[in-house]
């Protein structure tokens, strides 16, 4: 874990204002129970994420025509997240109740395929959780500056959905890989300093910070290849090109957009409704359960659910806003 600690987010560890809400919500043998992790519901996680994936690249192989290939895209770009957000849940340590697996299954069967780096995500991760709601929130460009007007939202959904925003995304993790900019998964870059690094300075750190992306790609175009598919292989590039930024921009902005500036985790996070459809694309692993995750963040992401209705009955929280209407206040601006 190279000296960095899990994110556990223990009651001990919340701002006052949440502490006081879960202590007197939950009992310690609710906590206890929530926050049981196992080794196979992690592993059954990883496998059904891939095998939709496999699925979806059987689609476009068997019938190949525009509609299947849309429909393979997007379930692609949907079960990228969805890796991603595992990624994310072993960041947390909860994604099993095995250490080693937590670090090394999930960093090179979830992040390295979809170009991510588990350590140094959980890095940048753990200010996210202790900076919440404040300007010292390293995520903080993915979802200020909304309300915007409907105009302006629909213009940054189709910048993604088209691409545009996914080919600056490449770029970046580019610079990132070769040193030139500070490694981040939010949208707002720091250049790092260039002074004494040589041109083939930057050829060899890409290769070093990238190697593991660059062979987990190798492996899964070479498994399509030997299926007589290669060809596939283009569609997992596209997928993360788009629509993937549109789902990744979409989840953002339901988790914190147009919340209020508190530490409270009961203020500044959202929990939204996902349907069938959602799950599929934009809220993958129940990650729309995030008032929740970040109130709770030892708690895996498959009890979220049952923490979530604990919340309700409890009165802590309302029944929560579709994806829909989260959309339609983040373009309810001037």
């Amino acid at each position: 874990m190279n000296g960095t600690p899990i994110v556990s987010s223990t009651p001990a560890e919340l701002p006052v204002a949440t502490r006081r809400k879960l202590h007197g919500l939950l009992t310690p043998g609710e906590v206890a129970a929530l926050s049981r992790r196992s080794d196979w519901r992690g592993a059954w996680a990883i496998l059904s994420t891939w095998a939709v994936i496999a699925a979806a690249f059987a689609l476009a192989a068997l019938w190949p025509n525009p509609l299947s290939f849309v429909v393979a895209l997007c379930l692609i770009a949907g079960r990228q997240l969805a890796l991603a957000v595992l990624q994310h849940e072993a960041a947390h340590g909860t994604l099993f109740k095995t250490r080693w697996l937590n670090e090394h299954a999930a960093d090179w069967l979830c992040a390295r395929p979809v170009w991510q780096h588990l350590a140094k995500y959980r890095a940048h991760h753990l200010v996210h959780h202790t900076r919440t709601g404040t300007d010292e929130d390293i995520d903080i460009s993915l979802h200020e500056g909304y309300p915007v007007s409907a105009a302006s939202l629909r213009r940054k959904l189709l910048r993604d959905a088209i691409g545009i925003t996914g080919l600056k995304l490449v770029l970046g993790r580019m610079l990132m890989d070769a040193g030139v900019l500070k490694w981040t998964v939010a949208s707002r870059v720091e250049k790092l300093p260039q002074q004494g690094r040589h041109w083939w300075d930057y050829p060899a750190a890409f290769l070093r910070n990238a190697g593991g992306m660059l062979l987990c790609n190798l492996l899964l175009w070479a498994v399509l290849a030997a299926a007589g598919h290669g060809w596939l292989y283009g569609l997992w590039v596209l997928a993360q090109i788009a629509p993937f930024p549109l789902f990744v921009r979409i989840r953002s902005i339901a988790e914190h957009g147009m919340l209020p500036r508190a530490t409270d985790m009961f203020l500044n996070t959202r929990t939204t409704r996902a349907t069938l459809f959602d799950r599929l694309f934009v809220a993958p692993c129940h990650v729309n359960y995030h008032l929740e995750h970040h109130a709770m963040a030892s708690v895996p992401y498959y009890r979220l659910p049952r923490l979530h209705a604990l919340l309700r009955q409890r009165g802590a929280v309302a029944a929560p806003a579709g994806y829909g209407a989260v959309l339609r206040l983040a373009g309810s601006g001037p």
